[in-house]
């Protein structure tokens, strides 16, 4: 067996100017220790040498699991999000991945689960955007990258749901159950983490982090949709009239609402 070899050291600023990789606001990247490593930028100067980006700007967001940066392509914004390949959260991503019929036989190590990851991002948008749907148009992935359509003007990206004083909150609430509904009937995806903080509001909502959203064939679509009615529900009972939970579920699957802890997966109506 191999003995693990040290890691050797590594310097940012150096390979970035080895590379050819166009940095736009550098002093911003304050996580690109985290965030940038060989195996990223070797990804980003691939992208760079095939035109899909010609410089990163500064950080947009930090999640849980990457960090959204403003790119630039040939004087368009875009959005670059990287997946960290050091510290995201493998066993959450697994939760997910598990009982995906796109990913079965994948590798299960830390670098392929993340691979995987983005490519199931690019893939859920890509469905979404593909049946009409509020949701930034991917345009490309490579490793643990995705660039994608940058949702904001001038700039500045879109503010979160719940940082907007909703003009007409019965009527965006309308509006995110009706992607629900068309998310699981036109695209075949559950978003599976739907709450005011991966909706973005501009004139309309804007549906974001689609990384974890499953198949409604997966063994827990059903629990995760569960999920995203009562969340959307939590944050709207507060602001209008909201409907009933089964009501919802029945609305969007055509199901009667099922009894989880009995392993039903639903009925026909």
């Amino acid at each position: 067996m191999k003995r693990d070899q040290p890691e050797k050291e590594f310097d940012f600023d150096r390979e970035v100017d080895r590379l050819g990789i166009r940095i736009k606001d550098a002093n911003q990247l304050k996580v690109r220790d985290d965030v940038f490593d060989e195996i990223t930028l070797l990804a980003l100067y691939k992208l760079v040498h095939k035109k899909w980006l010609s410089a990163i700007g500064g950080s947009i967001s930090t999640g849980k699991e990457a960090n959204v940066f403003l790119a630039d392509r040939e004087g368009t914004d875009v959005a670059i999000k990287i997946y960290r390949i050091r510290t995201a959260n493998f066993n959450t991503m697994n939760e997910y991945i598990l009982g995906d019929r796109r990913f079965t036989g994948m590798r299960k190590s830390r670098k392929d689960l993340i691979f995987a990851w983005a490519k199931k991002e690019f893939s859920n948008l890509k469905r979404a955007h593909e049946a009409g749907l509020s949701v930034p148009e991917p345009y490309v992935w490579d490793r643990n990258i995705l660039i994608m359509e940058f949702m904001g003007a001038e700039g500045r990206p879109y503010p979160q749901m719940r940082n907007v004083d909703l003009e007409d909150a019965a009527g965006t609430y309308e509006e995110i159950i009706s992607f629900m509904v068309d998310l699981y009937k036109n695209a075949g995806l559950i978003h599976a983490d739907l709450s005011e903080f991966n909706i973005l509001f501009g004139d309309r909502p804007f549906f974001i982090d689609m990384g974890q959203s499953v198949t409604t064939d997966h063994p827990r679509a059903f629990q995760f949709l569960k999920r995203d009615i009562a969340n959307i529900n939590h944050f709207f009972s507060s602001r209008c009239e909201v409907k009933d939970e089964r009501e919802l579920f029945t609305r969007i699957t055509g199901l009667v609402f099922p009894d989880l802890d009995k392993e039903q997966q639903g009925k026909k109506v």
